[in-house]
């Protein structure tokens, strides 16, 4: 497996993606991992007589891709999550697919830190919006 950017290739500017189609499989799997089954995620009963109408993925599924992300694109493989800030701003449902794109801020060469934004859309729509700090050991 490639060990991803060092930090000196590395540049403010530079981004990466990925994308994602939710399914049912990943809700179900998600909570079973997480514990979390919430019936917002789980109960189409429930979830009709909410304010989105219908089901909806965890954010923290979503969040889950931003690290997918970090970990298999740019950072890449061997950084270290220092910290992650995060802000939901609209629900992702089954079928809909999330593209999660981070892009660097700011690079400490010196300390190996990397700072990003990180942002999730479906669409056009902005569903995660956030910035984190890696490092590059």
């Amino acid at each position: 497996m490639s060990e991803g950017f060092s930090v000196e290739e590395m540049k403010v500017g530079q981004s990466a993606s990925m994308s994602k189609t939710v399914t049912e499989a990943d809700i179900i799997l998600f909570a079973g991992i997480t514990g979390d089954f919430n019936p917002a995620h789980i109960d189409e009963e429930y979830a009709k007589n909410s304010l989105f109408k219908g089901r909806i993925a965890h954010g923290m599924l979503s969040a889950g891709f931003i690290s997918a992300t970090l970990a298999m694109k740019l950072p890449g493989p061997g950084t270290i999550y220092l910290g992650q800030s995060m802000k939901f701003k609209a629900p992702v449902k089954i079928g809909d697919t999330v593209k999660t794109t981070v892009t660097i801020t700011s690079i400490n060469v010196e300390k190996k830190i990397i700072n990003l934004d990180t942002v999730c859309f479906v669409g056009e729509t902005k569903v995660v919006i956030g910035e984190c700090t890696m490092m590059k050991p």
